[in-house]
């Protein structure tokens, strides 16, 4: 539509460029200001529009087409063509669970029957329906046959030349994401651990769904703003600061050595609790600290810095990449926050507390103590106006336990009330995880009851990676720089692939030895088999300049019934992608991505690729067209590995 707009602009100002003297209307750019002559100004928007239209279909030509988005513009125009009074007719198109029954699925003349039935009170069945759509599908270039099955399901068979050649298009470009319309500002909120604590097994979840999140949405071209919204204010830092005072009284001076920082706020939690002298000074200690006194600004900071260096150790480990701005960063706009609700009237006072009450949600969030302060209502407030407001984001993910849902829809149902953002312009969305499992299937903890430590968490996966790959026997084949990559990248990957291949709606039971597992879905599964795809290749002794080639010379057969099932399957990762945009669900890639591994194995299994002699073992034949549909295989594979944050090793 785009395209065409543009086309039919050219052809009127061509024909235009003589007589047209009032350019104004058509919107010039200020960069033409200096133009006077009014013939220059409509040549140069003539090519600026040749050039942008060249540039549209340029990058168009280089995206991944989402074939069901195709085959439901196709559906969508043959059903408004046979019943174009039909407000909002129902669009299902999906892939075909057997090949019996073509390539995808048309289900929509079950709906639409029972919409006349309701609204016309017309009884049409809904073989009749299917047969009308299917008249008025326009031409195309994917479709080869439809054919109609049982009550009305209209059963697609994609054209082979049509996969063919977005296989190519695929291997000669790249992994392109798909074409998803204008570049957004997408701002995430993950992670967020509290300072002079630990991070435990409870923020594993939150960081690598967040990061995972973000490289999807920085994949498919949008503007990513990853914010760690740390718990770095409150009140806590008042007992933190007077035991830093007390403990290392020269610490304006001296860096103090804080080695465990867990161990420094139990004792000062402990002293909080039975020295009542200690408890008023904590207190006088928090006041101090809110009015920027510059002694207490410095302990405060040399705390966060402990904190921020035992983070990032686990950060760097995980490959996370994170912008820094803590509650603190919102401090300074409260104060506004509480006036902009009273100026609106919808500020009550309740014993003390300044609150609001927000239609349809029983609790009001607090957004003033009784005795001035504020809470984390309030920074929760002052942060969404800040993203939504300064930051002009689009759409805006809190990656965060399920536990917080009610706060964060009330928090969000007030910032839509006092007219901050339009939820049909502007996303606002909780992305909320269920808790980490013990196999005893209780909330995972140490033998001794205590919150399992991240790091120590992480160093266990290191260790067990690196057994498993020793009872394999890899210690004996790899150099030592492979078999240290390699137990990185099964540790790692592993504990990232076993979160995000549940359903993060659900708790979810950690195993190592489930997620260890090289059978089934697993990350040492799909590492293992993207490591042997790779090596097919390599053992051919075709390089990458070959391949290359061979993609812009070769034509992908597809003629066997497994190599048509395995390109199918390979260009299906646009339409992964587009689900997850929508319903942030990332264990659809991870099903996705273990079903091309099992789908290649079957393509392996049936498909010779490489042709050798048996006596000699010399390759007699090499058959490209099988090896490119390899590559374009590990190709998707190393694309969806890299939105998960795995890192995949040549050699395992």
């Amino acid at each position: 539509a785009q395209f065409s707009f543009q086309e039919n602009e050219i052809k009127l100002l061509t024909a235009e460029i003589e007589r047209l003297k009032n350019f104004g209307c058509l919107g010039v750019s200020p960069s033409l200001e200096g133009l006077r002559d009014e013939n220059a100004k409509l040549k140069y928007r003539l090519n600026f529009l040749k050039k942008s239209l060249q540039e549209e279909r340029s990058k168009s030509t280089k995206s991944m087409i989402n074939i069901n988005s195709c085959l439901q513009e196709i559906f969508g125009a043959a059903i408004q063509a046979a019943y174009p009074d039909l407000e909002n007719p129902p669009l299902v198109v999906t892939p075909s669970q057997q090949p019996k029954f073509g390539d995808y699925q048309c289900n929509s003349a079950m709906g639409i029957s029972q919409i006349l039935l309701k609204t016309r009170e017309q009884k049409v069945i809904p073989r009749e329906i299917a047969e009308k759509i299917v008249k008025n599908i326009p031409a195309n270039e994917c479709i080869e046959k439809v054919e109609i099955a049982g009550p009305g399901f209209i059963n697609v068979h994609l054209r082979k030349d049509f996969v063919s050649k977005q296989l190519s298009s695929l291997l000669i470009n790249g992994v392109q994401p798909p074409a998803i319309g204008k570049r957004k500002k997408v701002v995430v909120d993950f992670s967020s651990p509290n300072i002079a604590k630990e991070m435990h097994v409870g923020h594993l979840r939150s960081t690598i769904i967040g990061e995972s999140m973000c490289r999807l949405f920085e994949f498919v071209g949008y503007d990513v703003l990853r914010l760690n919204h740390l718990g770095d204010w409150g009140t806590q830092f008042g007992m933190l600061i007077a035991h830093l005072q007390d403990k290392f009284p020269d610490y304006l001076s001296v860096s103090p050595p804080i080695g465990d920082l867990q161990a420094f706020y139990k004792e000062s939690k402990q002293r909080f609790d039975t020295e009542e002298e200690f408890k008023k000074r904590a207190y006088q200690c928090v006041v101090l600290l809110q009015s920027k006194n510059p002694d207490f600004i410095k302990a405060w900071n040399l705390i966060c810095d402990v904190s921020r260096r035992e983070f990032q150790k686990i950060y760097n480990c995980l490959d996370i990449t994170i912008i820094e701005r803590g509650e603190s960063f919102y401090h300074e706009m409260m104060k506004d926050i509480v006036k902009e609700f009273e100026d609106k009237g919808f500020v009550q006072v309740d014993d003390g507390r300044k609150v609001v009450f927000v239609p349809g949600f029983p609790v009001p969030l607090t957004i003033m103590k009784s005795d001035g302060g504020y809470t984390y209502d309030t920074s929760d407030l002052a942060a969404l106006k800040h993203r939504l407001c300064e930051e002009k984001g689009d759409i805006l993910i809190y990656v965060v336990d399920s536990g917080q849902s009610v706060h964060l829809q009330t928090v969000f149902a007030a910032g839509q009330m006092i007219g901050w953002y339009d939820p049909k312009v502007t996303r606002v969305a909780h992305a909320a995880f269920g808790v980490v499992l013990g196999e005893d299937k209780k909330k995972f903890k140490t033998r001794s009851g205590d919150t399992v430590r991240l790091i120590d968490l992480l160093e266990e996966g290191l260790k067990r990676a690196m057994d498993k790959l020793k009872d394999k026997e890899r210690d004996k084949v790899l150099t030592p720089e492979e078999l240290k990559a390699a137990q990185t990248s099964v540790a790692f990957g592993c504990i990232k692939y076993a979160d995000l291949s549940h359903n993060r709606l659900n708790d979810y039971v950690f195993s190592f030895d489930k997620m260890l597992d090289d059978r089934g879905n697993t990350a040492a599964y799909l590492l293992y088999a993207f490591t042997r795809i790779r090596a097919i290749a390599r053992l051919a002794n075709i390089d990458e300049q070959m391949l290359r080639k061979a993609a812009r010379e070769e034509v992908l057969v597809l003629d066997h019934e497994k190599e048509w099932k395995l390109g199918k399957c390979i260009l299906r990762f646009p339409e992964i992608l587009q689900k997850i945009l929508e319903d942030l669900l990332l264990h659809t890639l991870c099903d996705y991505l273990y079903e091309l591994a099992t789908t290649f194995t079957e393509f392996y299994d049936s498909c010779y690729c490489v042709e050798k002699d048996r006596q000699t073992g010399q390759i007699v034949k090499v058959n490209m067209w099988r090896l490119l549909l390899c590559e374009a295989t590990a190709t998707v594979m190393a694309k969806g590995f890299d939105i998960l944050g795995i890192k995949p090793v040549q050699r395992m």
